[in-house]
């Protein structure tokens, strides 16, 4: 670990605080006309997912953590267990889906990921930005319709649930942001 102060971390950077190893997802330098500046981080916890935001002084320190990422292959789920396999020495890792969060819904077989490492132990997994996925169930769009933005329900080949516009249907493809969990576009 080294220690840095506030003003060095950008996001994408991971630090070391009080309840464990955090990715920093939002950094907000503040300057006031009066008083210190000071700096806003949002961070997601690595293994749990769960989002702390927090405000320092401009020259506080904290500890960044030296991370590494290895391109990896999701193989199967079993149970409440995903298996994935590193393909630089296709050692298979297994991880909860309990700390995946909502994007376990985007797995599917052969897809490839990043797992995210420290000191020998797996933090979790870095999605790529967007994945294709089959829709597999949606109800049909009524035509008249498409006069607003409207949008339905659409069960995918992985069994997750979105919104997709009106003219999308059973049987197409369809590629989602895996942050937010958005429809994109059709493929």
């Amino acid at each position: 670990m080294l220690e840095v102060t506030v003003t060095q971390i950008r996001p994408g950077n991971y630090v070391n605080m009080e309840r464990g190893i955090y990715e920093i997802v939002e950094y907000q330098h503040v300057k006031p006309g009066k008083g210190g500046a000071f700096v806003r981080l949002k961070m997601k916890h690595v293994e749990n997912g769960s989002v702390l935001e927090k405000t320092l002084d401009g020259d506080a320190s904290v500890s960044q953590v030296e991370v590494m990422e290895e391109s990896s292959q999701f193989l199967f789920r079993a149970g409440d267990t995903c298996t994935f396999m590193k393909l630089q020495t296709f050692d298979q890792i297994e991880l909860p889906i309990t700390a995946l969060g909502k994007q376990a819904g985007f797995l599917k077989a052969d897809l490839e990921v990043k797992l995210v490492e420290c000191e020998g132990r797996t933090l979790g997994i870095k999605f790529p930005n967007a994945v294709d996925l089959k829709v597999m169930e949606t109800p049909p769009g009524v035509k008249g319709d498409t006069v607003t933005r409207g949008t339905k329900p659409a069960t995918l080949e992985t069994g997750f649930v979105v919104q997709v516009p009106l003219f999308i249907n059973a049987g197409e493809t369809i590629r989602l942001d895996t942050r937010t969990g958005d429809y994109v576009s059709r493929v």
